[in-house]
């Protein structure tokens, strides 16, 4: 099993920067990377930015590229979120979660694909 703790969140005016942190505990041995998805009241779990593990391919979600950045910090075994230019469509929850298994192109963007998952972390953008 593997353990996931988002951290970071919190209320930013428009414009401003957060960081998320996600720390990976338990069997990390067998993560293929980490993913990072938002879900606001009443719509879907979408996806935000995904790192693969081994090497470093990131992939982005169309909303938020050029302004957010994934990175990972392997002795940490943690996963970060760099935020910037936060509009206020950005509000909701973020949960970081891990594949079950490998994946390749689109699939990091489904989130069928991760059997592991955070208890998520709120962002709040004030206008």
């Amino acid at each position: 099993q593997v353990q996931l703790e988002e951290s970071g969140g919190g209320l930013v005016q428009a414009g401003g920067s957060l960081r998320l942190s996600c720390a990976a505990s338990g069997r990390t041995l067998n993560l293929y990377g980490m993913g990072w998805f938002r879900q606001s009241p009443g719509t879907e779990r979408d996806f935000v930015a995904a790192i693969s593990w081994p090497g470093s391919s990131t992939y982005y979600g169309d909303s938020v590229k050029g302004r957010f950045t994934i990175s990972r910090d392997d002795a940490r075994k943690t996963t970060y979120l760099q935020m910037n230019g936060l509009k206020p469509e950005d509000t909701a929850v973020y949960y970081c979660a891990a594949p079950t298994g490998r994946l390749g192109g689109s699939t990091w963007r489904s989130a069928y694909e991760y059997g592991y998952w955070g208890q998520g972390t709120q962002v709040t953008v004030s206008s």
